[in-house]
């Protein structure tokens, strides 16, 4: 008969060392991206509500807005994801990890630049509110694809992958011009 003795279980200190799991927000591969997905769709939603039909266009107003709700999302964000990993540390060790979460909200915030440089370029140069919303809303869905594909491909999917994945983070923005389009 061939039959097969019990092995013993090896020691933990047999075991080949694990590297330590950080506990700190920090971002690995791609995940800094996200924010500027989130932060891109953030500045569309806003550009299509901020701008009512009848109303006078106020792009310094509406610009000042964009960034004050990026930058408040960011951190919003970022002490949200401190919260959520509470550890039992020293106090100066939590405002380190909650001063690094919210830095790390740096893209959101970044993100909605595009659209505030458009809305203050509005306002210096006299733009047509309709044209600055068409354009902002078109920039921002191209962005959408942009963000999409670069962060597929750097998680590692091939060309053809990625840009069906920048497509779908494209049709965020399409819902939000379909959207802007059938409320306005």
């Amino acid at each position: 008969m061939n039959e097969q003795q019990p092995q013993p279980e090896p020691h933990p200190q047999d075991q080949p060392a694990q590297p330590a799991r950080s506990v700190r927000p920090g971002r690995r591969g791609a995940d800094w991206m996200f924010g500027g997905v989130y932060g891109t769709v953030l500045a569309s939603a806003l550009l299509a509500a901020l701008g009512q039909e009848g109303e006078a266009f106020t792009p310094f107003y509406d610009a000042s807005w964009v960034f004050v709700t990026g930058a408040t999302a960011g951190l919003a964000h970022g002490y949200s994801h401190h919260m959520a990993a509470q550890r039992q540390e020293s106090a100066g060790h939590r405002w380190r990890m909650l001063a690094l979460a919210l830095w790390n909200e740096w893209p959101l915030i970044v993100a909605t630049l595009p659209t505030v440089l458009l809305l203050l370029g509005a306002g210096l140069f006299h733009w047509d509110a309709y044209a600055v919303t068409a354009v902002g809303l078109g920039l921002n869905t191209a962005l959408l694809f942009g963000w999409g594909s670069l962060v597929a491909l750097r998680v590692g999917y091939r060309i053809g992958s990625a840009l069906l994945i920048g497509m779908a983070d494209a049709t965020i923005g399409l819902a939000i011009i379909v959207a802007n389009a059938v409320i306005k």
